[in-house]
């Protein structure tokens, strides 16, 4: 039978039909264990619903790479960041940059980074005492990580990005005079910002003003970008070529695979 609404009250009421049901289900769904599977009807009925456009990331006109741009533009259309606040480093540019939950730049800002070029951790580094780790092991991983504040070995309040691999977000260290790590944060250069360990060495005022609040409220995701590898060797296959054009960062017109 073929149900084909003629008139404008007729395709309200199987709108309002269609939406209570898959409402119903959408319940349903909730209530069904983790794992439960669903019905045939169920998915041809949720398959139904038209897709909804790819979202973009708030940018606000900011100047960043195409990987940022990419990247960012990723999680906010698949949600990746589960709802969540995030940070994306661009490893590359040395930049930091955070999100609000809804994709909305809050601001950025340079920062210090690992002194050996790599996006890998060496195994078992974060069990070694920092005076046993060598030049070329001093790298900042790139990777996806469910950031989270605690207390390093000195006492000071930090952000874990890799736990195990003992690398944070923290306020930058002046201890070193010789370092400059300030004179650093402040250059125009790239290449002279990488000169820590693996640390993310963040400016004291940016780290107070929008690192802290955003991770002592709730868990946030980070992003640490690659700078050797691929975006998609990193983050998996999910991460589409197409947010990688100049047309995609103007406006997102293909679904994700």
């Amino acid at each position: 039978m073929d149900i084909t609404p003629s008139t404008r009250d007729e395709r309200t009421t199987w709108a309002d039909i269609r939406n209570g049901v898959l409402a119903g289900l959408a319940i349903l769904a909730l209530l069904l264990p983790p794992g439960a599977p669903v019905s045939h009807s169920a998915s041809q009925l949720t398959a139904s619903r038209e897709p909804t456009p790819l979202r973009q990331a708030e940018l606000g006109g900011v100047d960043a790479s195409n990987d940022m741009r990419h990247m960012a533009n990723w999680i906010a259309s698949s949600g990746d960041h589960a709802a969540m606040p995030f940070v994306v480093i661009d490893k590359r540019a040395a930049r930091l940059y955070v999100f609000d939950a809804q994709a909305r730049l809050l601001d950025h800002t340079a920062v210090l980074l690992g002194s050996a070029h790599g996006d890998d951790s060496t195994p078992g580094i974060g069990d070694r005492a920092i005076a046993d780790v060598l030049p070329a092991e001093r790298t900042t991983p790139a990777g996806r990580f469910a950031g989270q504040r605690g207390l390093n070995a000195l006492g000071e309040d930090v952000v874990w990005v890799d736990y195990d691999a003992a690398v944070s977000m923290h306020r930058v260290r002046t201890t070193q005079p010789k370092e400059r790590r300030l004179q650093r944060l402040a250059s125009e250069t790239v290449d002279d910002n990488r000169i820590s360990y693996g640390c993310i060495n963040i400016p004291a005022a940016f780290f107070d003003a929008h690192i802290a609040p955003t991770f002592s409220a709730h868990r946030a995701m980070v992003y640490v970008l690659p700078e050797q590898k691929s975006l998609q060797t990193v983050f998996g296959a999910q991460v589409p070529e197409a947010f990688h054009t100049e047309q995609a960062q103007g406006h997102l017109t293909q679904m994700i695979r």
